[in-house]
């Protein structure tokens, strides 16, 4: 086949960096747990971070700007009697933070403004529901306090967190363990990818199928799964003779993949982050010491090869920055977080440009930290769109949000909720002017 034409795209020179070794955090012990979650939840405030704890489990929670070596002695939230598996930022408040853990229990947290002084062991809500240890958790895009958790007990519950409770419950569908679980952009849908090799589209206030497709991959290892742009869903997962793959499906027609690309033999699980401004989706394999990126279009073959970062050590886990907290006066289009073994280390993808002026085609309005509806509403069956923003003024956007973060405050009683509802018009004109 002649590869004469080199397809044109604004993305084929994206590069990785590593940050200096002042700019990373140090003398970390990150957890030794074999669970293939991220390990690590950062926002544009903090960095969180699943560690090694005697006695329980704990996760360290560091403000940006505190690099270099942290102490021993750095309090940690350490509210678990087990191990913490998954631990995620809640996309409307970057002050609170949910974990779940071996210790069957999915615990928020808010984290004070600079940081923790002493150990956090209270949480603000404890969720109880599940009957074996939970390994997944996921804030929904764009509905206030709504949650989503899976457990190794074969259950999804949302909660919705302001009242502690669990409002849905789906322990029919999945015969088997659950090995990923996300949301579209919108939060309409949820995707699951489960030990049985089937991937499953769910309506999530119903707890239906809508669609699903059985042996996405051939091979016996964790799936993993993510909705990407036009609802086309891209899975990671093994073949029969243990490579490593990458598909793109289309829902409506889940007959056979639009594409299934081999990469190599490695054994890590491939851990996919989608970012839908740039349509490009990274790869990063546990235990790999590398980064792969793809463009995902309309045109085949539909999942175009970027390139790869590269570096000597192997990452135990990763966090992936929103893009509200990205120096775009540097062309960052994205920044990952990178867990090594005693340390983690933010590593910076950028497209490389002349110019130091704003580049409006690489930064098109992106999630703001604004949710679009209330859970209450959304639990009865009101949608709610992303409520977008500008990037143009880089971290303005992230200073005004700390300002009505007041009206926003996680526990609210349903009706104390329901009078702030008036000023979120008000909050939202003010934020985009």
């Amino acid at each position: 086949m002649s590869r004469k034409v080199v397809r044109a795209s604004k993305f084929r020179h994206v590069f990785g960096q590593g940050v200096k070794a002042d700019q990373c955090y140090d003398d970390i012990r990150i957890s030794q747990m074999t669970w293939d979650s991220n390990f690590c939840s950062v926002n544009p405030k903090f960095v969180a971070m699943i560690v090694d704890a005697s006695g329980g489990g704990a996760f360290l929670v560091l403000p940006l700007n505190k690099t270099g070596r942290i102490d021993m002695s750095q309090p940690t939230v350490c509210g678990h009697t087990g191990p913490v598996l998954d631990i995620e930022f809640c996309p409307h408040n970057d002050n609170i933070i949910a974990s779940g853990s071996e210790d069957c229990s999915v615990m928020i947290w808010e984290i004070p403004e600079g940081g923790l002084v002493t150990p956090l062991k209270d949480p603000v809500v404890k969720l109880e529901g599940h009957s074996k240890r939970v390994g997944i958790l996921s804030w929904h895009p764009t509905a206030h306090n709504v949650l989503m958790s899976a457990g190794c007990d074969n259950v999804v519950i949302l909660w919705n967190v302001a009242c502690g409770e669990a409002m849905v419950r789906i322990d029919s569908v999945h015969p088997d363990l659950i090995y990923s679980a996300c949301w579209n952009r919108d939060g309409s849908q949820i995707l699951t990818s489960c030990k049985d090799k089937t991937i499953r589209v769910l309506d999530p206030r119903k707890g239906t199928v809508i669609a699903e497709k059985e042996k996405t991959h051939e091979g016996s290892r964790p799936v993993k799964a993510v909705f990407v742009s036009d609802g086309k869903i891209l899975s990671t997962g093994f073949s029969r003779m243990s490579e490593r793959q990458v598909a793109l499906w289309d829902p409506k027609s889940f007959g056979e993949p639009l594409t299934l690309q081999e990469l190599d033999t490695s054994s890590g699980v491939l851990l996919p982050f989608f970012d839908p401004d740039t349509g490009i989706v990274y790869l990063c394999g546990k235990g790999d010491s590398s980064i792969r990126y793809f463009e995902v279009t309309d045109e085949a073959p539909y999942v175009h090869y970027l390139s790869m970062y590269s570096s000597k050590e192997s990452q135990k886990g990763m966090g992936y920055m929103p893009k509200r907290g990205l120096e775009v006066n540097k062309c960052e289009i994205a920044r990952f977080y990178k867990l090594h073994e005693r340390k983690c280390e933010p590593v910076v993808m950028t497209v490389p440009r002349k110019s130091d002026l704003f580049q409006e085609d690489l930064y098109p309005d992106t999630m703001g930290p604004e949710p679009s509806v209330e859970a209450n509403e959304w639990f009865e069956g009101k949608e709610g769109q992303p409520i977008l923003i500008s990037l143009k003024d880089g971290f303005a956007t992230t200073t005004k949000t700390k300002e009505f973060k007041v009206h926003k405050s996680l526990l609210k009683t349903t009706s104390a909720a329901m009078g702030h509802q008036h000023d979120n018009t008000g909050v939202r004109t003010w934020l985009i002017k």
